[in-house]
């Protein structure tokens, strides 16, 4: 059963971006995952407190992700993130 891991953040540099970049695709593309939405959220139904960007990676499964998330690559990859944004990640079932 497909995964998605959902991103929401505010940014506070943009300068960890690059770097950041160049990196995630190849990083995600290896435990399967696809990048399907990143964009500043809208709400459709009542006054959720929004973060200035959300990002939706798609896994063949919990377990995908979860490798994905805990891959000794990433851990680089989550410093760069959390230094340059506040950010929050969750994990659902499709």
């Amino acid at each position: 059963m497909a995964a998605y891991a959902i991103g929401f953040a505010t940014l506070r540099s943009t300068e960890w971006q690059k770097e950041y970049g160049a990196h995630m695709p190849a990083l995600t593309a290896k435990h399967g995952g696809k990048l399907v939405a990143k964009s500043a959220p809208q709400a459709l139904e009542g006054t959720p407190a929004l973060p200035e960007a959300m990002v939706v990676i798609e896994f063949p499964s919990a377990a995908d992700a979860q490798a994905w998330y805990d891959d000794p690559e990433h851990v680089s990859l989550k410093a760069l993130r959390q230094d340059g944004a506040d950010f929050s990640m969750v994990l659902v079932g499709a």
